[in-house]
């Protein structure tokens, strides 16, 4: 799990995101690098995907203190691994992300920008080929696209 930045009317905001083995997981544009927003970000990733074994994260301790009480509330905690370098994939996988938004010098509003990552994020997905999955449960790769306005 690791956080980008993104400008937003002038402002950087944090693009949290995950990937697990190559695949994207989650994503969630907040405005703030705290406690509050990683805490956020960790419940909804759990909720739409299955608790992990194993979290990598860099040395920031907002996600820590987030973690923290996740794993009071587990049987098995959630081994987090905390290093500035086994970072590395997802500080790869956010290359594509940052490619399609630096030329357009930031965003005007927030809903703006959480619409517009959302749909390079899944664009994203699709051109990796995550989106070729048999689930049921899973909407289509059309459905995820056009429920992003929503």
């Amino acid at each position: 799990m690791d956080e980008t930045y993104i400008r937003v009317k002038g402002e950087w905001r944090y693009l949290y995101r995950a990937i697990d083995q190559d695949n994207t997981v989650d994503f969630l544009l907040r405005a703030h690098r705290d406690k509050t927003a990683a805490r956020r970000y960790f419940a909804r990733s759990i909720a739409r995907n299955d608790v992990p074994e194993t979290v990598t994260i860099d040395k920031s301790g907002a996600n820590l203190a987030a973690l923290e009480p996740i794993n009071d509330d587990r049987q098995t905690p959630i081994r987090i691994r905390q290093s500035k370098y086994l970072n590395n994939l997802i500080e790869q996988d956010h290359r594509p992300i940052k490619r399609r938004t630096r030329p357009m010098l930031g965003f005007k509003t927030f809903r703006c920008a959480r619409i517009l990552l959302d749909g390079i994020a899944v664009m994203h997905m699709i051109a990796k080929g995550q989106m070729k999955c048999a689930h049921a449960t899973l909407p289509s790769a059309a459905d995820q696209f056009y429920n992003l306005e929503k």
